[in-house]
């Protein structure tokens, strides 16, 4: 509509006026035309997709998601305890006859020949010996003595002191009596010929025959007689 208006009154000018003022006005419509505003189109922009962010998932739910681990079990094994050994009073308890007091002198004592040494040691009670199952001949004496009897009175031990001579310590040993015979016992040596259960004799001096005879040494014995 504005432009039918302006060409109307440049029209007219051209018919009214002098060329100059047509020039001018020509002039002022290109600045109008230059001044006019664009219309651009605008398009709708694209819109990116939305970014997904990934879920945290919660210890809980991955420990919930993942196999459980396999734990070394806490369960504990039971260790079976050695029994308890017994006492001396409870062992001497269960034998019944020397034979018993034999199986285990020769299965569990030993001759400690420390204890030979030097002065006689001080002996060693029943219930030590069989604690520490060693000794020296005056050890076992005391230790058999004390044990036939407490298996049965009847057997009447008592220690036998072998009076060797000369320079020679006295040796010790244990009697016992059985049907009226007379055995000896003698575990503290550490000769094996005179060692163990000797018998039947009829006196002592039967004994100091086969100690004489079969010990290795030769000794030769002064007196054998028993301890009070």
């Amino acid at each position: 509509m504005l432009f039918d208006v302006l060409h109307k009154v440049l029209f007219y000018l051209r018919l009214k006026t002098c060329p100059i003022l047509v020039s001018v006005y020509l002039i002022c419509m290109l600045i109008l035309f230059a001044c006019a505003p664009t219309k651009v189109k605008m398009y709708p922009r694209e819109t990116p997709p939305p970014k997904t962010i990934p879920e945290k998932i919660s210890p809980e739910k991955t420990a919930l998601g993942k196999p459980p681990l396999e734990r070394p079990s806490t369960e504990k094994i039971p260790i079976e305890k050695p029994l308890s050994e017994k006492t001396y009073d409870e062992t001497v308890s269960e034998w019944k006859s020397y034979q018993d007091l034999v199986k285990w002198m020769e299965s569990n004592f030993s001759v400690d020949i420390e204890r030979f040494k030097g002065t006689l040691p001080i002996p060693r009670t029943p219930k030590e010996t069989f604690h520490l199952k060693s000794g020296s001949d005056i050890d076992a004496g005391i230790f058999l003595k004390e044990t036939l009897n407490r298996i049965n009175l009847s057997y009447q031990a008592q220690i036998v002191v072998v009076i060797i001579r000369p320079n020679v310590f006295n040796r010790y040993v244990c009697s016992f009596k059985k049907d009226g015979k007379l055995f000896i016992m003698n575990y503290g040596t550490p000769f094996k010929e005179v060692t163990g259960v000797n018998g039947p004799y009829n006196s002592l001096e039967e004994y100091k025959e086969f100690y004489e005879k079969h010990h290795p040494l030769k000794r030769k014995i002064e007196a054998i007689i028993y301890l009070p």
